[in-house]
């Protein structure tokens, strides 16, 4: 029976067998039962270790019986259960393990026998198997190139590697930043304040908004920008969903979200709070109510109760 229903395959079939019967008993509603029950994962895992441990016991018990008999109980044993020699009593696998070890057989003990012992116990003078020879050679032949590569002619280590490819992982990541989709958003806006993004948001607000507002913001078709009175909030967010969702219906600005990018309109909207309490000359009256920033009130009530 074992001949034909290895272990190999006796094992799954008798651990997806219970797994089976227990997704089938076991009541878990819409869900594995394994995963509703995770104790089950448990007993399972057991239970296969259990499984495997009686076929190695028993696979280790045949062993050590085969080789206390003798030949011909082997060879009896072998037309009793009409299995084939062992793998490593096969002739083949013999002449193979010659070559790999060039070893002598135990019959010729006594031609490699050395002539002294240690409290009785002798030694024999066995070659090294070839297999082993090959591989200290060939660890000779790897640190000598090793060595030439990496010591003599300053080849790249793990940590020269490592920022080299940092350094190129930057330059990729600029590079595919030039074409990536914007990921600036109203919930995530911030105000700008250094000198470069204040300079491309003047170019991008004398290009679109100076037509309405003025060059200095002032005001003229469109509110002034430059006092402390608005029609949607003063603060960042607010200027970024207004001039990417445009302002009062009918006679308000055009939405800039489909010209501008969120990037832009982040520097354009940072310029314009920039222009704050600048004073140009003849600003147009204002427009809106005087906003106050919700954030430095409570900035203030946090220091009164200090």
């Amino acid at each position: 029976m074992k001949h034909f229903f290895p272990a190999w395959l006796r094992v799954p079939v008798i651990f997806f067998t219970v797994f089976g019967l227990i997704e089938y008993f076991v009541d878990s509603g819409d869900r594995p039962a394994f995963v509703k029950y995770p104790i089950i994962i448990l007993v399972l895992f057991v239970f296969l270790f259990i499984l495997i441990a009686f076929e190695m016991l028993a696979k280790a018990t045949g062993n050590i019986t085969y080789h206390l008999m003798t030949e011909e109980e082997k060879q009896a044993f072998h037309e009793k259960e009409n299995q084939p020699l062992h793998l490593s009593e096969q002739q083949w696998f013999k002449n193979l393990m010659q070559k790999l070890t060039r070893s002598e057989p135990v019959e010729n003990n006594d031609l490699v026998m050395l002539h002294h012992n240690y409290d009785g116990i002798q030694e024999l003078d066995n070659r090294l198997p070839p297999w082993w020879l090959y591989l200290f050679y060939g660890g000779i032949l790897f640190g000598v190139i090793y060595l030439v590569r990496y010591e003599m002619m300053g080849g790249d280590d793990q940590e020269t590697e490592l920022r080299k490819e940092m350094a190129q992982a930057k330059i990729d990541v600029a590079k595919y930043m030039l074409t990536a989709p914007d990921q600036m958003s109203e919930a995530k806006v911030t105000q700008l304040t250094d000198a470069a993004d204040l300079a491309k948001g003047k170019t991008i607000f004398t290009a679109n908004c100076a037509a309405c507002h003025r060059a200095d913001g002032g005001g003229q078709i469109g509110p002034n920008l430059t006092d402390d009175h608005w029609i949607f909030g003063g603060s960042i967010k607010n200027l970024f969903h207004t001039i990417s969702n445009g302002g009062r219906d009918g006679k308000g600005m055009v939405a800039w979200n489909a010209t501008l990018k969120p990037t832009e309109i982040q520097q354009v909207a940072s310029y314009i709070l920039s222009l704050q309490g600048s004073n140009p000359k003849d600003p147009k009256a204002p427009d809106g109510d005087v906003w106050v920033n919700p954030d430095a009130n409570k900035v203030t009530t946090d220091e009164t109760k200090k």
